[in-house]
């Protein structure tokens, strides 16, 4: 049956290959978001800024809580609230799905 499954969805073989690379490759860009090094590196350049004359303390405040909230995981502008928790359609208040399939119109 594995055989005959395979033959089967052998045309669809590029689009999951294409899709477990943009997987791997949207992981990796994650990881180095959140690379303490790499967050570091752009805290130094913020500084650098400052001390050079081309951003103002305040611009490098909020860059900065940008930067530490791509590495705590919190929102990525000041004052904005985190989204809430995905939940599934089923336990939305107020919305009821129904799994039963409609019959025929009578």
């Amino acid at each position: 049956m594995d055989l005959l499954w395979a033959l089967l969805t052998l045309p669809y073989a590029p689009v999951r290959g294409l899709t477990a690379v943009v997987g791997v490759v949207a992981r990796e860009a994650e990881a180095r978001q959140r690379n303490p090094v790499n967050v570091r590196r752009e805290l130094e350049e913020l500084d650098a800024a400052v001390a050079a004359g081309e951003l103002s303390a305040e611009e490098r405040d909020r860059a900065e809580q940008r930067v530490l909230g791509r590495l705590t995981g919190g929102p990525a502008r000041p004052g904005a609230r985190p989204s809430p928790a995905r939940r599934g359609p089923a336990r939305e208040k107020g919305v009821r799905h129904d799994r039963r399939r409609p019959g025929p119109a009578a």
